[in-house]
């Protein structure tokens, strides 16, 4: 079949050039013009194409003598979105009173003029009526006919159409808007993602043109409407790359293969196939996020639908409630199931309100709510440098969160918010890998080791430099050179502006520079060899280090790609670290205990011998760095103190962020006292008055007050959310550490009455608390308590082994 481009010829028998050999040379002429590309080549061809079919209507409806007839375009050109190898969708429509054999002549004359042109038809032939019920049958032509244009003929059969389809599409949204929905999901698995493909189908892949055309139709059904704001400049970057590979190729494909990249975007003007990739990327993202959004809002709206008539016969006339609003955090809530800022949030005021919202969404498994995050993109006040203490307890949180905080950070990345936060971030965003071991694009790859880190988080001592390390451990990738010591120059800047002092500081950039040595070094070198031992040893420096190291190796395969991560590679990275860890423990530092008391806790350690009752005194803490305030408890010794004070505090809503617990036994005085130190904040609003805290405690410790009662009334009222779902608790026996009681460390995710319920096990197990460090990373809790059996000696190994295993299953 001859193509388009070859038949350039006059046709002798077309003087006015309207016929398919004018068409053919003015449609090269068209593509062939450098001015002319974008919407504007599109519409043009369209235009064009409209005149030629225009004319060859005209002619075969006085050759046929059938009137009550029209040619019209639908789809891609019904939009007048002609691509140089696109497909003509026609329709002739007709009124039903023309002979079919004359019916048919018409259409020959129509369809066989585009064949010989080697142009691809989609047609059909079909009166008023029997498109609508086509239509009403299937989805797809339903979706054709929302962009029904006329050619030529009787504009008029068409009005009617077109105002019968739209009708149907409105009235009918609450069953096709679902079903749109579902070939939505089934084509994206099919496809892929397309911003993260190497080789994307620009058509059919997820946040591609066939997602934006759904967006189009979900928009005519006057149900939702996507987010406009960068949509339609995404939709023409697209279309553009589209152009570009038609002219490049010569063929009616979609697919961006590997061996044409270089040469669409010279077509485009751009720099290389990593700036067409990336460009591509880009806007996919904004239609896939377009696409989240209003899916979402379509979803609430039919939910809202079919609860109306329910709720109407339940309430009367009085209408429905209001929208109930469950606290997730300061200043957060959540609203008919996503996360929303509360009535009395002021972001003009809280600069860490956007990572607060973040941070809670995520842990909660809930999607932000859009206009969320454009208030807070309009408004929110800018975090001061170096971040305080809660920005940076906030964005842990949120990366610690696992698979949930992956739509929550794109959320925040699609509004800008990520980049105002991290401007570093803006080198690596969509930033394509060429490997084909990689799955994701930078960007991508950095959320999904840390989303793989979080699930490890109970394997180091510092979760936090974890988490912070997957986020930043390719950040050097957009800049040129060796991506490690690239990363590790902007992973100290960043670590620094986050708020971490110099020591973690100087520990991220080691993690970062290095974040390859553990499986470079374990699968190309001869471990047998003390010098690799040593050289490794000497990079990574100290044993918690090495520990992060390990966790991080094993976080970044993993969220490489299948092909990165096998039982033999990580059996070749634990021997490895297993020996670095044995040469890095002979000069391992010793473990202090406890620090000398302070005059105040003697004081109200007296106070508390004195009156045999608690004693406690609130300070707010005056440093830059802090979270919250500081709670001093001084009690005399007796069963249960632990569990009392935590729960005393879990039922106050006060989180704990750091607390000590210690045994001091005074000069002079008859009887010991343990003293707590606890660093709190309170979830919402202010914090409790010191004298209701004691009633309690008083309360809590003669059996008055049944916390765990309580605590489980609590739950009940607010049940666990579908959100993140941690990894499990981890109770472990620290040998050789202390020569005076049992170690036992307990991580675990931070949850309303942890340490309570830590506290009760212990109790229960028959052993005395001697001192307890307990720190809260993001999510995560680090708890060391130091216990010893009821005379004061540390526990034998059987007994200590005994004992974690009963607080692992109380906090099971």
């Amino acid at each position: 079949m001859t193509s388009v481009e070859e038949t350039t010829a006059d046709d002798s028998n077309d003087p006015s050039g309207s016929g398919p050999s004018g068409y053919a040379a003015a449609r090269l002429r068209l593509l062939q013009e450098e001015s002319r590309s974008g919407p504007s080549r599109r519409s043009a061809l369209a235009g064009l194409t409209d005149d030629w079919l225009n004319a060859l209507f005209k002619s075969a409806v006085r050759e046929t003598g059938v009137q009550g007839a029209a040619l019209v375009a639908v789809g891609g050109y019904g939009r007048a979105e002609l691509s140089p190898r696109s497909d003509l969708d026609l329709v002739l429509l007709h009124d039903g009173k023309a002979e079919p054999r004359a019916l048919s002549a018409l259409a020959d004359r129509l369809w066989y003029p585009v064949w010989d042109l080697g142009l691809a038809l989609d047609h059909s032939v079909r009166t008023p009526g029997e498109a609508r019920k086509t239509a009403a049958e299937d989805l797809k032509v339903h979706l054709g006919l929302l962009d029904a244009r006329a050619v030529a003929g009787d504009a008029g059969l068409l009005a009617g159409l077109r105002t019968s389809v739209l009708a149907d599409w409105r009235n009918q949204a609450a069953k096709r808007l679902p079903q749109l929905h579902s070939l939505c999901r089934e084509r994206a698995e099919r496809a892929g993602e397309l911003r993260f493909l190497l080789e994307p189908d620009l058509k059919e892949a997820r946040g591609g043109l066939r997602d934006a055309t759904a967006l189009r139709a979900v928009a005519a059904s006057w149900l939702a409407d996507a987010p406009r704001e960068g949509l339609a400049e995404a939709r023409r970057r697209l279309l553009d790359a589209r152009d570009a590979l038609h002219l490049v190729t010569g063929r009616a494909t979609d697919r961006l293969a590997l061996q044409e990249q270089d040469q669409v975007a010279a077509h485009l003007g751009l720099l290389d196939a990593d700036a067409l990739l990336r460009e591509v990327y880009e806007a996919a993202r904004v239609v896939a996020y377009a696409g989240d959004v209003t899916w979402r809002e379509v979803g609430r709206v039919l939910r809202a639908r079919a609860s109306r008539p329910r709720l109407r016969g339940l309430l009367g006339t009085r209408g429905a409630p209001a929208v109930e609003r469950a606290p997730l955090a300061e200043g957060v809530v959540e609203s008919d199931g996503e996360a929303v800022l509360a009535l009395a949030a002021r972001p003009e005021r809280d600069p860490v309100l956007a990572l607060r919202l973040g941070a809670a969404a995520a842990q909660a498994g809930l999607p932000v709510s859009l206009h969320a995050l454009r208030r807070l993109a309009a408004q929110a006040k800018p975090l001061p440098v170096p971040w305080p203490a809660q920005a940076r307890e906030q964005l842990l949180t949120l990366l610690g969160a696992g698979e949930p905080m992956v739509g929550v950070w794109e959320a925040l990345e699609a509004e800008g918010l990520i980049t105002r936060l991290l401007p570093d971030w803006e080198r690596v965003r969509c930033r394509p890998q060429r490997n084909p071991v990689h799955t994701w694009t930078v960007d991508r790859h950095l959320i999904e080791t840390a989303v793989r880190a979080a699930a490890l988080t109970r394997r180091v001592g510092r979760p936090d430099l974890l988490l912070m390390s997957a986020l930043l451990h390719d950040i050097g990738k957009g800049w040129p050179g060796d991506h490690s010591a690239a990363g590790e120059t902007i992973a100290r800047d960043v670590a620094a502006r986050v708020g971490f002092d110099a020591q973690d500081v100087a520990v991220l950039g080691t993690l970062v520079r290095h974040h390859l040595l553990l499986i470079e070094t374990a699968t190309r070198r001869d471990l047998d060899d003390p010098a690799t031992v040593r050289s490794v040893a000497e990079a990574v420096g100290s044993v918690g280090t090495l520990e992060i190291l390990h966790a991080l190796t094993e976080a970044d395969a993993l969220a490489t790609g299948p092909a990165a991560w096998s039982t033999w590679r990580a059996s070749l990275v634990e021997d490895l670290v297993a020996r670095v860890a044995a040469v890095l423990r002979g000069a391992a530092p010793s473990v202090t205990e406890l620090e000398i008391p302070t005059t105040e806790q003697e004081r109200l350690a007296v106070e508390a011998l004195r009156t045999r009752e608690p004693v406690l005194a609130l300070h707010a803490r005056q440093e830059e760095d802090a979270v919250g305030v500081e709670l001093v408890l001084a009690v005399p010794d007796q069963p249960g103190v632990l569990p009392a004070a935590a729960g005393v505090l879990a039922l106050h809503r006060l989180t704990v962020r750091a607390a000590e617990l210690r045994s001091l036994e005074l000069p002079d005085q008859l009887g010991e006292v343990l003293v707590l130190r606890w660093r709190v904040a309170a979830e919402y609003g202010s914090l409790p008055e010191a004298a209701r805290l004691r009633t309690d405690l008083v309360r809590a410790l003669d059996g008055s007050l049944d916390i765990p009662a309580r605590l489980a009334d609590r739950e009940a009222a607010y049940p666990r959310r579908r959100g993140v779902v941690p990894p499990p608790p981890r109770v472990t026996v620290v040998p050789e550490v202390s020569s005076l009681a049992t170690v036992l460390e307990v991580r675990a995710p931070d949850a309303v009455g942890l340490l309570h319920r830590i506290g009760r096990a212990l109790e229960s197990g028959g052993v005395r608390v001697r001192s307890a460090h307990v720190s809260t990373l993001g999510a995560n809790a680090v708890d060391t308590l130091y216990v010893t059996s009821p005379d004061g000696k540390p526990l034998d190994p059987a007994a200590a082994a005994a004992l974690a295993g009963v607080v692992q299953v109380a906090l099971s």
